[in-house]
């Protein structure tokens, strides 16, 4: 009926469970005792068996028949039943008035018609809620959501239903009989106009035929009368067990409303102007009076008029008549059904309230039956099995059902059933049950309930009567739903119930400290219960929800009791709960030595409440002191604890009654009276040790406390009877103050010890006497015994705990591993434990020093903390570290540790970066991958300010140091390079950037070099010199290897191109197809003539001789040219080089023709010799090279195919060009010299045409002297050296003929016969320049007719000297020559060529030194072999002398060495051999340097000069 769902219910938290052991379980009163600290402070808890504990269930099945109670849920809940008596009162006033009570609609729900009246009440009432205009507040209060005019519908619904209630409550509606004159009546309506309101009521008149108990019964109309039969039992016998409204369709209209029927039989609607025949009159019809009418008798009591008789009610009840427009508020029409007036109506709505309470069933159930109907009615509740509902579901559709008024759900309860009629579920001693025996012992079990609640330790022994359900256990058997409301036990007593089979049984408590909370929360929530019933709560009829108390701060526990499970309740704990289906429970009350003090508190409380007690609490305390000796010691010390305030309290109360005037005492033993004839007439206290009688009132008595509400006699006729005299309780306490005075004293002393302020403490050994005293004089378990050892036991683990804390061990927790343990302790629990030990009752040693320890933890902390809330630094590490160091010494764990931890690695890491960005260690600077390094190791730290902003600092250098990389290597991976510019650009981006940046370095040096290659290539054009090929073609490549576009390198490819294609035109026109000679060398003079001559006879040597000898190699003389040629700055230093080598091209070449031409002579061992490219001796035809005058076979340099050509033959290592025409050399240069580029084979080919051109004046000049002279000769006839030419031709010929080569044998060797197919210029008589000049035409790489023209000459021989001729040809002699001619032959870069060597060879001589020649070492007989066929070719002639004569050294002082070995060596330039040992050259010196003799020398010398 709320506008609010129903929330759903949420459990509350479970109570403590306890599984005993069966030591435990022995004995029940010790283990209840162990347990209570724990469990008193939830109030109820749950004790499980052990598993064997399985006692037979001895209650006879077919005897027990019971009759239930009937519990309508929605009525056992507190709230709830207020709604309920709300709505039968407002039912009933409607009902007096002839309507039916419909409660409206609103927002498709019902109205909560209490809430509403309940909060228009809090607002001030109708007039100043519509005055104000509160009602869209009062709307949103109920939990309608605003803007839906709902506020209007809520004033119109109370307007027509609850406002005339309230104006019935407030006794407006009789203010109408108040009325004085007609006058007053007219001004009265007026001031109402009743009809509007009566208009919007929608009230339809009923007649009226059933009481309150019935319409209680009746208020939810059902859908059927009964639930259906089963087993053939009819609806009449079987009990309404299941009663649910139906459900309500809403409808859109606000105003649709839902009856509430209120009669037993539905009484069929009829209209509001009903038939004349079908309904009663109550209005008189206009009918001519008779002379003597009644109607003057029927005037209305208002107005005192008797017009308007058709409108002129009736009272059903006292036949008062009252106009309908008279009465407040007025109505609009007759009611149908019976009509009661003000009057009638005030008198019956005033009538007082029946107390609640459950019904009894009407029929009685055997355990079978009831069984069925239990399990009958949740399978069709739930539509399931019973044994499948979830507790869970039952226990919230439960909490639904009771808190709800549109459902009326009724079910049955089989409670107090009394187990002394039908027997206990427990076997007893002497019961019907035969008992098997193997199960006797749960006859004397203390868990049997039958003997738990007189058993020795409990207080109830003492009790001499049988309580049924407290020292008698009751049972109960339940059904699905059916509850036990919130109570707490008799007396505040301990209570125990056991469940011995079926479903579970749902708990829930309040602890006993609670309970005044409890009562004052439901008190609150619905006073108007609690007006009308002060007792409620011990009436068992009122329930609560636990989500409801604990919303208003109330501790619930709860619990599911399975079968064979306990439940003890502690003393005043509230508790309550329901089932969850069928089952059988057994319980009882138990009252122990903690309870005494409780029970006489709940005395005067049951004394406030007027509530009977069960028993006599001072009868049981006297009871106790008559059997002190019998008494255990904490037992007697609780009973004269008692008893000194039971004493007290009568000898005050006793005082005060004889002081009122009471007079006559009586000895009265209360004890014989039953417990119902000795109650208090006023409090219904039972009275054991006095109380007041009066004659006027015999058998009724009044306790001390109300004196004066015995009765209005005088109080000198009073009677105090009395069941002891103070004489007589004075000696019972004494005995047993005897009998537990060893026990006060001890317990005295703990209570001291116990109590002992912090200078007053004692040491825990002695309290561990104190338990030693109790061992000694065996004190029961009790109280304050556990305590001391409870707090012996802590004392002793908190003095083991703190040494360990101090030693700084892990013993008693345990640990796993290194770092701090989970188990350790932290901070506040140390601080906890330092208080701990300072609360604790006694002293111990070891809390001085571990206070102590928590100070230096409490510093530890504070430096840490300070350390933490400063900025992360980098110079934080080693203050870290050492903080770490001092923290790991705490076996405490700290919560700083870890983010010291995390700090230190955020310390460390910033030093990282720092040192990373520090230039002097990092000279490179910050790398990629050190940023990357230094960014994965950050990403694991901890989050901070300093390490997120040096993370983004180095995110950011390092997003800006990729990209920038990543552009330098896209720049210099373009294609086509990007221009010089846009580098230069780019690299002004990297400026500032602190970072290694290869890519960017690269780029840079990639700058740099483009600005060097840039600014050598400005130089090259704006310099005026001639570039060098070398340089461009390396520049060429260099700007290859730049990659940047470089503007000047297109002109410089094109240059490059040119001088390659001239370079492969000249090749093309020189060099000799397959030639291994460069170009250069082609061009230049053969420099290596001499070195490569010795080099391949060198080599020839050391093929004959051992291996063993070291071979001499020396660099190639072209390279030296090379670099000579590149140094040079301008063409004459070019020329001068060039010049200098065609001396020394001169000089070898003269050395090798002598040398080749003497392996000819006749006297030479042909056998021995190797020429020819197949290095063989001599045979056959042979050719001769006209330059090097080395012999060839025919067959090895010519193909048989190649005529004889008539031209000079040349071998093949003196042929090294095609010798093209000097007409196309000077093309050449020409096509160079437009080129304009340095190249050193230009300047060879420069020279080569200047030494042509200067061979051709000169060669011309010698021919022309040859013709003046064959013409001379012509004229003066034959001459001598006509003869001598023609000798001289005929040798050739004798050299060829076979017959003539046999007389060249040597040493009797087989001579080899060889001939020469051409004819080869003679040597014999031609003067050294003639040769000079043409070997010096033989080597030019041009071909000129002055060559053919020369060799023809020379081949013929040269002409025959004239002595008596005055002019002397320079061919014939060099003294004969003319010095000025002599000094035209040779060109002024030849004469500085000279001069340059000879200088050379004067600073050699000047030093010490000796130029260098090659050494030979040879024997004797080699030595005279070589001495023949080393004949200068000018010394010819003298190949005829005597064989000792080439023997013999031309030394000077010749020592005449004797031996097999004589060492010689041979001068470098007139090939002369000397002993080594007479010219004092060693072998060694020999071998590495070139030997010139003293002769040689002198000349070299004077000719420099």
């Amino acid at each position: 009926m709320t506008q609010r769902g129903p929330a759903e219910f949420t459990p509350p938290p479970e109570c403590p469970v306890f599984e005993p052991s069966w030591e435990e379980f022995a004995d029940p009163f010790a283990f209840i005792n162990k347990i209570r600290p724990i469990a008193e402070k939830t109030g109820i808890c749950k004790v499980r068996p052990p598993p064997d504990w399985q006692p037979p269930f001895a209650c006879d099945v077919d005897r027990l028949h019971f009759t239930p109670r009937i519990q309508r849920l929605n009525e056992l809940e507190a709230q709830t039943r207020v709604k309920l008596n709300f709505l039968d009162q407002i039912a009933k006033f409607w009902e007096l008035q002839g309507c039916t009570l419909k409660i409206p609609h609103v927002e498709r729900k019902i109205l909560d018609l209490y809430q509403l009246n309940k909060l228009v009440a809090e607002e001030g009432g109708f007039d100043l809620v519509c005055r104000e205009r509160r009602w869209t507040k009062i709307a949103m209060t109920m939990g309608f959501a605003p803007g839906k005019a709902v506020g209007s519908h809520l004033r119109a619904h109370y307007e027509r239903v609850l406002y005339p209630y309230h104006l019935f409550q407030s006794g407006t509606n009789l203010l109408c009989l108040q009325k004085a004159s007609v006058d007053d009546v007219n001004d009265e309506d007026k001031e109402y106009k009743p009809h509007d309101l009566l208009q919007r009521q929608n009230i339809h008149i009923q007649p009226s035929d059933t009481s309150a108990p019935a319409r209680r019964a009746k208020r939810m109309k059902t859908e059927s009368g009964c639930v259906k039969s089963e087993g053939g039992e009819g609806c009449e016998n079987r009990p309404n067990l299941r009663r649910r409204m139906g459900s309500f369709v809403a409808k859109p209209e606000p105003e649709q409303e839902v009856p509430i029927q209120v009669k037993q039989e539905p009484v069929e609607m009829k209209e509001i102007n009903p038939e004349p025949e079908k309904s009663k009159s109550r209005y008189k019809k206009n009918i001519p009076p008779p002379p003597v009418s009644m109607v003057d008798l029927y005037v209305c009591l208002v107005c005192g008029n008797g017009n308007d008789e058709d409108r002129l009610l009736l009272c059903d009840g006292c036949d008062d008549s009252y106009h309908t427009f008279c009465l407040i508020p007025p109505l609009s029409d007759v009611p149908k059904g019976d009509w009661r007036c003000p009057k009638c109506l005030a008198q019956e709505c005033g009538k007082p309230q029946e107390a609640f309470g459950f019904e009894q069933a009407c029929r009685d159930y055997s355990l079978k039956s009831f069984g069925e109907m239990a399990d009958s009615f949740k399978s069709d509740y739930f539509n399931m099995p019973v044994h499948m509902v979830p507790t869970e579901l039952v226990e919230k559709e439960f909490w639904r059902l009771v808190g709800t008024v549109e459902e009326d759900v009724t079910v049955e309860y089989g409670a107090d059933i009394a187990s002394k009629e039908f027997g206990s579920g427990f076997p007893i001693k002497g019961g019907k049950f035969k008992v098997a025996p193997h199960d006797e012992k749960y006859l004397r079990c203390g868990w049997n309930l039958n003997n738990m609640a007189m058993m020795t330790p409990s207080v109830l022994t003492h009790v001499t009567a049988d309580i049924c359900g407290m020292t008698l256990p009751w049972l109960y058997v339940g059904m699905c739903f059916s509850s036990f409301c919130w109570h707490i036990e008799d007396h505040w007593s301990y209570s125990i119930n056991y469940l011995h089979w079926g479903e579970p049984k749902t708990w829930y408590g309040a602890p006993g400290f609670a309970a005044e909370q409890l009562e004052a929360v439901m008190k609150k929530l619905a006073p108007e219960l609690f007006e009308s019933q002060p007792d409620l709560l011990h009436q068992l009829v009122t329930i609560m929800n636990p989500n409801t108390l604990m919303a208003h701060g109330v501790p619930i526990y709860r619990t599911n009791q399975c079968a064979g499970e306990f439940v003890i309740t502690f003393p005043r704990s509230y508790h309550s709960g329901f089932n969850q289906g069928f089952n059988f429970a057994e319980a009882v009350n138990f009252c122990t030595v903690d309870w005494m003090p409780l029970g006489r508190q709940c005395v005067d409380h049951y004394r406030l409440l007027h509530r009977y007690c069960v028993f006599s609490h001072d009868e049981m305390v006297c009871n106790m002191a008559m059997k002190a000796d019998s008494l255990d010691v904490v037992l007697a010390s609780a009973v004269q604890k008692d008893m000194q305030l039971m004493i007290k309290d009568e000898r005050e109360l006793r005082d005060k009654v004889r002081k009122m005037g009471v007079v006559r005492c009586e000895l009265f033993e209360y004890n014989l009276l039953a417990d119902d004839e000795r109650q208090c007439v006023k409090c219904r206290t039972t009275c054991y040790l006095c109380a007041l009688t009066c004659p006027c009132r015999p058998g009724f008595q009044v306790c001390l406390h109300h004196a004066h509400d015995l009765c209005s006699c005088p109080v000198s006729n009073y009677t105090l009877n009395y069941r002891f005299t103070l004489d007589d309780l004075y000696p019972m306490m004494n005995a047993v103050r005897q009998r537990a005075e060893s026990y006060d004293e001890w317990a005295s002393r703990v209570t001291e010890f116990m109590e002992a302020k912090l200078d007053k403490k004692r040491n825990v050994t002695v309290f561990r006497v104190l338990l030693e005293e109790s061992d000694q004089k065996s004190f029961p378990e009790n109280d304050l015994l556990r305590q001391l050892r409870l707090v012996t036991q802590d004392a002793e683990k908190c003095s083991s705990v703190a040494q360990q804390l101090l030693n700084g061990k892990r013993q008693t927790r345990y640990r796993t591993g290194g770092g701090n343990s989970p188990n350790q302790l932290t901070v506040e629990e140390m601080r906890s434990f330092v208080r701990q030990l300072y609360n604790l009752p006694c002293s111990l040693t070891q809390a001085p020093l571990l206070k102590e320890l928590l100070n230096s933890i409490e510093d530890f902390q504070q430096h840490s903390e300070k350390l933490l809330s400063d900025e992360v630094s980098a110079d934080s590490v080693s203050e870290i570290e050492s903080l770490l160091e001092e923290g790991s010494q705490f076996d405490v764990c700290l919560p700083e540790l870890p983010l010291l931890r995390e700090r230190l690695e955020q310390a460390r890491w910033l030093a990282g970066v720092q040192q990373a960005e520090n230039l002097v260690s990092n000279p490179c600077g910050l790398s990629l991958d050190s940023m990357r390094r230094l960014i994965d190791r950050g990403v694991g730290l901890t989050p901070h300010p300093s390490t997120e902003r040096t993370m983004a600092r180095l995110q950011e250098l390092l997003t800006i140091s990729e990209e920038l990389e990543e552009k330098a290597q896209a720049l210099m991976k373009a294609r086509p390079p990007e221009s010089f510019e846009t580098l230069s650009s780019m690299l002004t981006q990297v400026d500032g950037v602190p970072a290694y940046l290869p890519n960017c370095l690269l780029l840079q040096d990639t700058v740099n070099r483009a600005k060097g290659w840039l600014q050598e290539a400005e130089d090259l054009q704006v310099g005026g010199q001639t570039p060098v090929l070398s340089s461009l073609s390396d520049m060429v490549l260099r700007a290859y290897a730049i990659p940047v576009r470089l503007e000047p390198l297109d002109q410089l490819e094109v240059l490059v191109s040119e001088v390659q294609a001239w370079k492969e035109s000249a090749a093309k026109t020189f060099l000799i197809k397959n030639s291994h000679f460069t170009l250069l060398e082609v061009l230049c003079p053969r420099w290596e003539v001499g070195s490569s001559l010795k080099k391949k006879m060198r080599k020839l040597k050391g093929e004959c001789m051992s291996s063993g000898k070291k071979k001499l190699v020396k660099l190639d003389s072209m390279s030296d040219v090379e670099r000579a040629l590149s140094d040079s700055k301008d063409s004459a230093s070019a020329m001068f080089t060039l010049a200098e080598v065609r001396l020394k091209e001169l000089e070898s070449l003269c050395a090798l023709r002598a040398a080749n031409e003497s392996k000819l002579l006749p006297t030479a061992d042909c056998a021995s010799l190797k020429v020819c490219v197949c290095q063989k001796p001599p045979m056959g035809a042979m050719l001769q090279c006209e330059l090097c005058r080395d012999a060839f076979h025919s067959v090895c340099v010519r193909r048989p195919s190649d005529p004889l050509d008539p031209e000079a033959w040349l071998c093949p290592l003196c042929l090294r060009s095609t010798k093209p025409s000097l007409t196309k050399i000077q093309t050449l240069l020409a096509s160079l010299q437009r080129i304009r580029v340095h190249l050193l084979e230009g300047d060879a080919l420069r020279y080569m045409i200047e030494r042509t051109v200067s061979w051709q004046r000169r060669a011309r000049e010698v021919i022309d002297l040859y013709d003046h002279s064959l013409t001379s000769q012509d004229c003066r006839g034959a001459s001598p050296t006509q003869t001598h030419r023609t000798t001289g031709h005929k040798r050739k010929p004798l050299c060829g003929s076979p017959s003539q080569c046999q007389d060249w044998g040597v040493s009797g060797q087989e001579q080899s016969v060889f001939y020469t197919e051409q004819r080869c210029i003679p040597l014999q008589g031609l003067s050294s320049e003639v040769e000079e000049l043409m070997v010096e035409g033989l080597l030019l790489q041009v071909s000129v007719p002055e060559t053919q023209q020369l060799y023809r000459l020379l081949l013929s021989g040269p002409p025959t000297t004239d002595t008596s001729h005055t002019e002397h040809p320079p061919y014939l002699t060099p003294k004969h020559s003319s010095p000025q001619r002599e000094g035209d032959a040779i060109t002024s870069a030849e004469k500085k060529a000279k001069r340059r060597m000879n200088r050379e060879e004067a600073e050699i001589r000047d030093r010490g030194m000796k130029p260098k020649s090659k050494k030979q070492r040879m024997g004797t007989k080699k030595r005279r072999e070589r001495k023949a066929a080393s004949v200068s070719a000018s010394d010819v002639s003298q190949s005829e002398d005597s064989e000792e004569d080439m023997t013999q050294c031309p030394a000077e002082n010749c020592l005449q060495p004797e031996g097999e070995e004589v060492y010689w060596v041979q001068c470098d330039c007139c090939n002369r051999w000397f002993h080594m040992i007479c010219v004092g050259v060693s072998a060694e010196l020999a071998a590495e340097e070139d030997y010139m003799c003293v002769t040689c020398s002198t000349t070299n010398t004077g000719r420099r000069k």
